[in-house]
């Protein structure tokens, strides 16, 4: 792979549940070390389009490449080995009660690395110091604050050194300035360890501060790729409605779905 290649490139994607598509011929290309924030209402195909980059589903059809290897098509063992190179930090954490802080953090340098005790403890460390964790190993996650949770999160998503991380919902549930606070760590990692960074989220806020580009998708389509200033600025429809918290039954009622189509028609021409 060559830097100049994207870090993720998603062709022509089409996933369908029950007979009803939720992708519909999706492309979108993650360049190296940028943060791309995935934006949409309910139901657009957010989670589904981020659940085909980490490798939990395969497509009905297209291709979804991560550093140049077809996840729709590889091998198990080529599978798991790029699913290495992926961290993911979940929407409600998911670290294990049972465990310490620390053991969570280790766990996956104990699941899929033979390094030695002393070294894996050494590295989940590492990991939670820069986190802002460092005092915090012993304790349950359940003596952790909300916010502690998402951070504790993020250090077990850092355990591999992935090349590329991934964050759904990093802001939920979280006080504008515990989110504010997240919202640094994630760019202090992206400067600091030149990441490639995905990010579902619907704070616009955080989404603003946060993302280098911005890809919106709409009833499984994607309706825009651009710079934040690029979004800031559209005239669509839809975009407007998502940006400026238009409710549909008011957005409706303005005749948004005809202004769409005609949106659409314009731009085919």
């Amino acid at each position: 792979m060559t830097d100049t290649q994207p870090a993720i490139s998603v062709r022509d994607v089409v996933v369908s549940y029950d007979g009803r598509r939720v992708l519909d011929r999706v492309n979108l290309d993650v360049h190296r070390g940028e943060t791309m924030v995935l934006l949409g209402g309910s139901g657009s195909g957010k989670s589904t389009l981020l659940r085909q980059i980490i490798g939990l589903e395969r497509p009905e059809s297209g291709q979804i490449l991560i550093n140049g290897v077809d996840l729709a098509c590889c091998k198990p063992r080529e599978l798991k080995r790029v699913r290495r190179s992926i961290g993911v930090a979940f929407q409600n954490s998911a670290l294990f009660n049972s465990m310490s802080v620390e053991d969570n953090i280790a766990l996956p340098l104990r699941e899929h690395t033979r390094l030695a005790e002393s070294t894996i403890r050494l590295m989940t460390w590492m990991k939670l110091a820069v986190v802002g964790l460092a005092d915090a190993g012993k304790l349950s996650p359940q003596a952790l604050s909300g916010g502690m949770k998402k951070r504790a999160a993020v250090a077990r998503a850092l355990a591999l050194d992935p090349e590329v991380l991934v964050f759904d919902e990093p802001s939920a549930g979280l006080d504008p300035i515990v989110a504010a606070e997240l919202d640094e760590l994630i760019l202090g990692l992206k400067r600091a360890f030149s990441m490639t960074v995905v990010v579902v989220t619907h704070e616009m806020a955080s989404a603003f501060q946060i993302a280098d580009r911005m890809a919106m998708l709409y009833k499984g389509s994607l309706i825009a790729v651009g710079t934040k200033e690029e979004l800031q600025a559209s005239t669509h429809p839809r975009i407007r409605q998502f940006l400026d918290r238009v409710p549909d039954e008011i957005a409706d009622s303005a005749g948004v779905d005809k202004h769409f189509q005609a949106y659409l028609a314009g731009s085919a021409m």
